[in-house]
């Protein structure tokens, strides 16, 4: 393009990218322009997210889809194994 004085000009137009929060994105995620994901999102390694993503949710896959809400029973508290001597806050 050129702008008002001539000058060769490149513009952007980018729509903006809103990450919840304690959001967790697994390696090589793809997030498009215009998304949105939710607070407590859980998102698969190498999935591409086009659409906006609920609250709570896991979600994966190219196009990445929402597998299933994340509840109080995936807590780590319920996996004491795991946990050893920590604890939960």
């Amino acid at each position: 393009m050129l702008n008002s004085e001539g000058q060769r000009v490149r513009l952007c137009y980018a729509r903006p990218v809103t990450i919840g929060n304690d959001c967790w994105l697994g390696a090589g995620v793809i997030v498009c322009p215009g998304v949105t994901i939710g607070d407590g999102c859980v998102i698969g390694a190498g999935s591409v997210v086009t659409k906006d993503i609920p609250a709570n949710s896991f979600a994966c896959g190219v196009p990445c889809r929402v597998v299933r809400p994340i509840t109080e029973a995936d807590s780590m508290a319920h996996l004491p194994h795991i946990l050893g001597d920590n604890k939960v806050m």
